[in-house]
């Protein structure tokens, strides 16, 4: 569809970077972490340029950029130079999330909309339940910006990014079985404010 984000390919990257990129991306593939820190200073700052541009909202292009970085340490393997460039490969990734996430957006927009025509034929008690469900959702979000930090996040990850403990504990760099117990605290804390708001 002409003038929709789509279109917009990634920007062919410069050549003079390529073969360090490339090289620290072989490294990130054995699992150096030094490696990784080189390709994040060389290559998230065109991946944020290229979603902030596809997605218009810079918020939303800091946490798809942060999802790419995520996704180029757990799979710098998949990496092969005879298909493209390193960078070309990592805005790749970028440019196919930045996109995902619009389509994700559309879509939820959609939903709302045949959403919004049901409830506005539905039965008085049927719109007081989803009026209930808002409060429930209300409170939910209430109760879980209430946690610290170490107890939030993790939950965030899971259940509204739909990432597993094991990915969360990726994403954080802390041990699976400290972010396990992170989420449990944080369910338990998160039920008992819910119970003692209702």
């Amino acid at each position: 569809m002409p003038g929709t984000a789509y279109e917009e390919e990634p920007e062919p990257p410069a050549a003079e970077d390529d073969q360090s990129v490339e090289a620290l991306l072989a490294r990130v593939a054995d699992g150096d972490k030094g490696a990784f820190a080189g390709v994040y200073r060389a290559m998230a700052r065109p991946v944020m340029g290229l979603t902030c541009r596809i997605l218009h909202d810079p918020a939303q292009a800091e946490e798809v950029t942060q999802d790419v970085m995520v996704e180029v340490w757990r799979t710098a393997g998949r990496y092969r130079r005879d298909r493209g460039s390193a960078k070309g490969w990592v805005l790749t990734l970028a440019h196919r999330r930045a996109v995902d996430r619009v389509r994700h957006a559309e879509a939820s927009v959609r939903r709302e909309r045949r959403a919004g025509a049901v409830v506005a034929g539905r039965e008085h008690d049927e719109v007081a339940e989803a009026v209930e469900d808002d409060d429930e959702r209300r409170r939910a979000r209430e109760c879980l910006e209430r946690l610290s930090r170490m107890y939030r996040v993790p939950l965030v990850l899971a259940y509204y990014q739909g990432l597993t403990y094991v990915e969360v504990a990726a994403t954080l760099s802390a041990p699976a079985g400290t972010v396990k117990s992170r989420m449990r605290t944080g369910l338990r804390l998160l039920r008992d404010c819910l119970e003692a708001r209702a």
